[in-house]
């Protein structure tokens, strides 16, 4: 606990963190939305669940963008990383269905 009354400008920096977090949650349940219709379509069309190239680009592309923010690279293709193994098993899982 802390002894000392959190300054106004703290909490509302913190409120806004808050909002932030919820619009890359609702961001990622979108994105999640749509590579579910992606992997219906690949597993449709009997398309295999992982595109390296693709992966590659976007991975490519992800590094180029932080670049220009400032952000930490490695951090944050990490991040996309592990969203695009989620994005796969669920494609996998998917193509199974269809069988």
């Amino acid at each position: 606990m802390e002894s000392q009354s959190v300054p106004a400008e703290l909490l509302a920096a913190r409120d806004q963190i808050d909002q932030i977090d919820r619009q890359i949650i609702e961001l990622l349940a979108q994105r999640f939305a749509l590579t579910h219709r992606v992997g219906l379509l690949k597993a449709n069309n009997a398309l295999e669940a992982l595109d390296a190239g693709r992966e590659a680009e976007k991975l490519a592309e992800i590094t180029r963008i932080c670049a220009t923010h400032d952000l930490n690279a490695a951090l944050v293709t990490d991040l996309f990383t592990r969203i695009m193994e989620e994005v796969v098993r669920n494609h996998k899982r998917l193509r199974e269905q269809q069988k």
